[in-house]
């Protein structure tokens, strides 16, 4: 994680270097106000206030005077976020006025791009640091921004070091840091405790399935339950993926990454909510006690589901963990996970595809998804594909026969585990950046989250 936070609270304005947030409205107006020689500097390196574009402008003496950056007309979290590993490390401010909400973004994009995965190699390069600007919540950056560095710590930690006795340890030290209840059932344990989908899958591994459950109580509050997806890797079981499609599998607990990221921003922002976290965790390993094409295993729910396919793992320790989520009948059900390729081939790498019972959450995640930059899209839970997980001799198919609408199938699958709960929302996600873009190194990172935390603060406030 990175070392240093890039954003300073307390500091001499005076002694900053001043970034002027350019675009094509206000561009004109600001570069008649310059100096003749910035004039110049500008024309001679063909300057244009596009979004990304900045220049260094510098003084008389050749000293660094100020940046003009290029922002577009509505900027976003990620407008200058390029800027924290592109400037010379000094210390900047943004000159002008910017309503606080923007500002947050701004700073919020900043801290992102800071972010250095430290545990195997250091990168000591410095980074430029930014005043707070005037109105940032500075409470909301400095915990979402932690959150998701935490988030993509964990999933960019490889397997050997992230398995499942790392994961929920890394659970159970910060909920215990929170004084959360929290209970633990691993290994042969949990068929005692009556999550024996999570212990099939996990069996064969050499480090035991783990199910971490944390609660935060608060009498009277709603009750917010998040349920995460955690392969810590997944070699496909017996129905073993390719080379190619197996190297990124140390991501395939990102979901469970992005819910303890997104428990840890509630908490810390202390929204005034009832949370419960819920996180399978296992390894989908071969050996001779793995789970087979076509065995019939029963759920937490009491149906049985016959084994199409082992590389379709997550749906299955999810149902446990979504059943026993649904018995308490929160206000909210969230679950996260890197689920199906074909949500990939529907909306690319980069798109989350989500699922609701509830139209109305559906709209509001939606515009929340859009007020902070944080893209989701809706799939529909088509009910005509539902016979596609019929099979003769179980309750369920964990894998339909038909080759289309993947995610979606995967989707009618959960919602057989979910059936008191009033708003559900299942997200399937990559949480991995196949691609460097400005505030997202390539690697492992926490998706939606920052949307959800919008849209709970909206349903539900602060304190």
């Amino acid at each position: 994680m990175t070392e240093s936070f890039p954003i300073i609270e307390t500091k001499n304005k005076a002694a900053t270097i001043p970034i002027h947030l350019l675009h094509g409205k206000n561009y004109a107006a600001w570069l008649k106000s310059q100096p003749q020689h910035t004039r110049h500097w500008l024309e001679t390196n063909q300057f244009k206030a596009d979004a990304g574009n900045f220049c260094l402008l510098p003084g008389k003496d050749g000293t660094l005077e100020g940046i003009a950056c290029g922002v577009g007309e509505t900027p976003d979290v990620w407008s200058i976020a390029h800027l924290t590993i592109s400037l010379p490390p000094k210390t900047y401010r943004l000159e002008g006025k910017i309503a606080p909400g923007q500002a947050t973004q701004l700073a919020l994009g900043w801290a992102l791009a800071s972010y250095r995965f430290n545990r195997y190699k250091k990168h000591t390069k410095p980074l430029a640091q930014l005043l707070a600007p005037k109105g940032c919540d500075m409470a909301y950056v400095k915990a979402m921004s932690t959150s998701i560095f935490w988030a993509r710590d964990l999933i960019n930690t490889p397997a050997n070091d992230m398995h499942p006795a790392a994961l929920a340890g890394e659970a159970v030290s910060w909920a215990k840091k929170h004084k959360a209840d929290v209970s633990v059932i691993k290994g042969e344990s949990l068929l005692k405790a009556n999550y024996p989908m999570v212990y099939a899958v996990g069996k064969a591994a050499s480090i035991p399935p783990h199910l971490v459950d944390i609660k935060f109580p608060r009498k009277g509050a709603p009750k917010i339950t998040l349920v995460g997806k955690g392969v810590c890797f997944d070699s496909g079981g017996l129905d073993i993926k390719s080379t190619g499609n197996m190297k990124l599998m140390k991501k395939d607990m990102g979901g469970a990454a992005c819910v303890l990221a997104l428990a840890k921003t509630i908490i810390e922002l202390k929204l005034p909510v009832q949370l419960r976290v819920l996180l399978p965790i296992v390894e989908n390993a071969i050996a001779g006690n793995a789970m087979r094409p076509l065995d019939i295993v029963p759920t937490r729910k009491g149906i049985t589901v016959e084994i199409g396919n082992t590389d379709a793992e997550g749906r299955l320790i999810l149902c446990d963990a979504l059943f026993e989520a649904d018995s308490e009948k929160p206000d909210l059900l969230i679950d996260c996970a890197t689920l199906t390729g074909a949500a990939r081939s529907a909306l690319g790498t980069e798109i989350p595809a989500f699922f609701t019972n509830d139209d109305k959450l559906a709209t509001h995640l939606m515009a929340a998804s859009n007020a902070v930059a944080d893209p989701l899209w809706r799939l529909p839970l088509w009910k005509n594909y539902r016979k596609q997980l019929d099979t003769p001799n179980a309750d369920l198919s964990n894998d339909p026969d038909s080759a289309y609408g993947g995610a979606i199938t995967a989707a009618l699958y959960l919602q057989e585990f979910v059936s008191k709960t009033p708003s559900w929302l299942h997200i399937d996600m990559m949480a991995w950046n196949v691609s460097a873009k400005p505030g997202r190194p390539q690697g492992g990172d926490a998706m939606a989250i920052r949307a959800l935390y919008a849209l709970m603060r909206e349903y539900y406030g602060t304190s």
